[in-house]
């Protein structure tokens, strides 16, 4: 439910000035950020356009296209895409009432995904469908490096193969994508959930061994029991992670407990992650967190993110399509978190201008500026003409050249072009200056 609004009255006394001055001390207040989200600031935005320039070229080699699904949707599609038993849908949702109807704040995009594919049509296209996605998400949880409450993800989803070729090149693009960011310390973790029909027997299996330990269960593990068992693998609670390693909860963790048809599946995964060179390791405590995923599940960690250290996450989830009003169709995908990429990054340094120009006469220094704009250059000039001098301070340090236009030069048609590299200075009519930029 949405929250109500209160409006702040302010009843001001013909005599007295306090509530006057109280009233002006609210209005000067500095309104700072929201708890949980954050500025892009522009010295920052150079390391995202490499997350984006980096997802735009690696996707479109495997044939994805870009998809831009709204922020807000019906809260009904995340409680029956994520799982009404999912923490996301219990816990960290931004819901809000408009006009009768219940929304919210997309906390994940492969909902959104699946909700388009649907309503558009995309059945129809000859399978596969490959699309890609990045933006904000919203989750209500404890804000802590690499995590707000307003994040970024970049993510893809395929849809129509149900072959494990899919998982494996869902997994191959992710890792390709890591390396082309400079990232090389990586870990891929997978494991099999098995199809709905096999996965049953393994949850009863589950529950009667741990049906002695549930009173020492955290509360979430307890709700978790009846709803969703598999789930209890994912907690992050110090006691219950005790627990699961007990012997004898780990002889049925570690049990292959999937029917026929879907170890055949992971093992072919496994042939064709060997044939391409990923490295891997079988995780059996692997579940992920959201309520849609079958058969396929994975995780890439880094090992520069200490406890939290999974940058993807991903899996196949062949129900949802269908679970959403849709056909019966296979599908796979990721997400990656863009804030915590960003923390594995070197930071990267701001690109520079082509050329600063500096001149006492702004009407030809504009005049040049537009003339070099207008073929592609990137060029400044000191819009408030200050002096000289303070001008080829600032260019030396935004800019690679100094385009300096004095009274010589006007009358001349000319331009000195000083290299602030290497300190190299030339003259040079107007048509050869873009020879040197």
């Amino acid at each position: 439910m949405g929250k109500k609004l209160y409006k702040l009255r302010i009843y001001i006394h013909p005599i007295d000035n306090c509530y006057l001055n109280y009233y002006n001390l609210l209005m000067t207040k500095i309104i700072n950020v929201i708890k949980g989200t954050h500025d892009i600031l522009p010295q920052e935005v150079e390391q995202w356009h490499f997350l984006e320039e980096n997802a735009l070229k690696i996707f479109s080699r495997y044939g994805y296209k870009e998809i831009r699904t709204p922020i807000f949707e019906a809260t009904e599609l995340f409680a029956r895409g994520v799982g009404d038993t999912t923490d996301i849908v219990n816990k960290e949702m931004y819901t809000f009432e408009k006009s009768d109807r219940s929304l919210t704040l997309r906390p994940e995009n492969t909902a959104g995904v699946v909700r388009s594919y649907i309503e558009n049509g995309m059945s129809r296209l000859s399978p596969p469908v490959k699309l890609w996605y990045k933006g904000p998400m919203f989750r209500y949880e404890r804000p802590q490096k690499g995590r707000q409450r307003q994040f970024h993800q970049v993510g893809v989803e395929m849809f129509g193969v149900k072959d494990p070729t899919a998982d494996a090149e869902v997994i191959l693009m992710a890792v390709n994508y890591l390396k082309a960011l400079g990232l090389n310390d990586l870990e891929v973790e997978i494991n099999s959930l098995g199809c709905p029909k096999c996965r049953e027997e393994f949850k009863n299996k589950l529950k009667a061994v741990l049906k002695p330990e549930f009173n020492n269960l955290c509360e979430d593990c307890q709700n978790r029991y009846e709803k969703n068992p598999l789930r209890l693998l994912d907690c992050k609670v110090e006691n219950c992670k005790a627990i699961f390693e007990k012997p004898e909860i780990q002889k049925v963790i570690q049990s292959d407990f999937i029917c026929e048809e879907c170890a055949e599946h992971f093992s072919k995964l496994k042939t064709y992650l060997d044939k391409l060179g990923v490295k891997y390791a079988v995780n059996k405590l692997l579940v992920r967190g959201l309520d849609y995923y079958n058969r396929t599940v994975f995780e890439i960690k880094s090992n520069n993110l200490g406890s939290q250290n999974a940058v993807c996450g991903g899996g196949r989830y062949d129900s949802l399509v269908r679970n959403l009003g849709g056909e019966d169709t296979p599908a796979v995908g990721w997400a990656m978190g863009m804030e915590r990429l960003n923390s594995l990054l070197p930071t990267r340094e701001s690109k520079k201008l082509d050329g600063y120009i500096v001149s006492t006469s702004p009407a030809d220094a504009f005049e040049l500026a537009e003339e070099l704009r207008k073929d592609g250059y990137a060029i400044e000039f000191d819009l408030t003409n200050k002096k000289f001098t303070k001008q080829l301070e600032k260019a030396s340090k935004v800019a690679n050249y100094a385009l300096i236009l004095g009274e010589d030069e006007i009358k001349a048609g000319k331009v000195s072009v000083k290299n602030l590299a290497t300190s190299e200075q030339k003259t040079v009519s107007r048509q050869d200056l873009r020879s040197i930029l």
